[in-house]
């Protein structure tokens, strides 16, 4: 956690810090996966921030990209490492740049394989993501196996022999799991389909699983060398949110204070705009000084939205306007979501490494990328 005495020598607020020990000790949990036989993959679009992208370089086998943009990212970072594509939203206008930038593409359906297919020379290893039919979130939103899912071709499409031009599945329908129940289901999902499909080269089982909080992985490793063995199988990974999720904390300021029909408002120079998922998923984010017991306040932020709140909170004492506050558990899909809403810059960057007492400013937002993205040479100018 990062320390009062960090908080305050901390050159600007808001900013999103991204905490270097934690980042490489996730990465240490998923070692017993790689000595196993599995190739982990880093999912980018967690948090695609190069640093971050360079940092987990030489502890994993590549990346886990869904779009053409972050595949090039992934190629900017490393030349030869593992790149593993899948998306619903393939373009085919991109296919001739994806063919020379990735390793692998898992398509989603069987009309997008069918379609890339007609390249005339493939630099790519094929294959397919499948829908297993095999659910385990309770909220529709973020469940890959919900009824009429865009996510994967269907499991009883897939029966058949696949063609042999398909080297490899792809699957992914889990969201923060902790329980390994969930992947031993899946996997015996799939049994059917690798028994009958001896060509097949390789099995991606995805992401969602948060590896540093599982405290068992034996039935995994079982998992994956039992998969190795009988099918002949390279197996993939790809976390995302449990490399990095714990990893980044949001750190604001207070600006001002009062009190609202009876209870105590305390307005920050940040907002759930820099936090999306605490308004996609009505949840509020741990924070730092929040203490059970003692005087409690809503905590929101400084734009015009009336429900930029990022919850209720208790505090031994109440912050005072200048005080900083710190969320985490911010590292996955906050950064990457956030936007200049209402005009307000977006929170500076920073690597943070306690052991080497080093705090390195990565990028800070300024008047000239708001100007670039909504005033200047990147807005599409229309001829009357």
């Amino acid at each position: 956690m990062l320390t009062p005495g960090f908080l305050k020598r901390l050159p600007d607020t808001p900013a999103y810090v991204f905490d270097v020990e934690q980042i490489r000790r996730n990465a240490q949990s998923v070692q017993a996966l790689r000595a196993a036989g599995a190739k982990v993959l880093y999912s980018i679009k967690a948090l695609p921030l190069g640093a971050v992208l360079r940092e987990l370089l030489p502890r994993v086998d590549g990346f886990s990209v869904s779009s053409l943009f972050e595949a090039r990212l992934a190629r900017q970072i490393s030349a030869d490492c593992a790149v593993h594509l899948t998306s619903p939203g393939l373009k085919p206008q991109d296919l001739d740049e994806l063919n020379r930038l990735c390793s692998h593409i898992s398509f989603n359906s069987w009309g997008q394989f069918q379609r890339a297919d007609e390249l005339p020379e493939k630099n790519y290893s094929a294959g397919l993501r499948i829908n297993p039919d095999c659910s385990f979130s309770a909220d529709p939103r973020y469940d890959p196996c919900r009824p009429h899912s865009k996510l994967g071709a269907p499991l009883a499409e897939c029966l058949s022999p696949l063609p042999p031009v398909l080297e490899g599945l792809q699957v992914h329908n889990v969201f923060s799991q902790t329980s390994l129940d969930a992947l031993s289901a899946t996997a015996a999902a799939l049994e059917p389909i690798l028994q009958a499909n001896p060509h097949l080269k390789w099995l991606n089982l995805g992401g969602g699983y948060l590896y540093p909080a599982i405290a068992d992985l034996t039935r995994l490793l079982n998992l994956i060398r039992r998969l190795r063995g009988q099918y002949g199988l390279e197996i993939y990974l790809e976390p995302g949110k449990a490399l990095v999720g714990d990893a980044g904390y949001l750190v604001a300021s207070v600006l001002d204070r009062f009190n609202s029909g009876g209870k105590t408002v305390i307005v920050l120079d940040t907002s759930v705009n820099h936090h999306p998922e605490v308004f996609e998923y009505q949840t509020s984010p741990p924070l730092i000084q929040a203490a059970a017991g003692g005087e409690t306040a809503l905590v929101a932020g400084g734009s015009c939205l009336a429900g930029d709140l990022f919850g209720e909170y208790g505090f031994n004492e109440l912050p005072q306007i200048g005080d900083r506050l710190c969320f985490y558990n911010c590292g996955a899909y906050s950064l990457i979501k956030a936007n200049r809403f209402n005009g307000h810059a977006l929170p500076s960057v920073y690597m943070y490494s306690a052991n080497e007492d080093c705090l390195r400013l990565v990028w800070r937002d300024g008047f000239e990328g708001y100007y670039e993205q909504w005033g200047g040479q990147r807005l599409f100018k229309f001829k009357h």
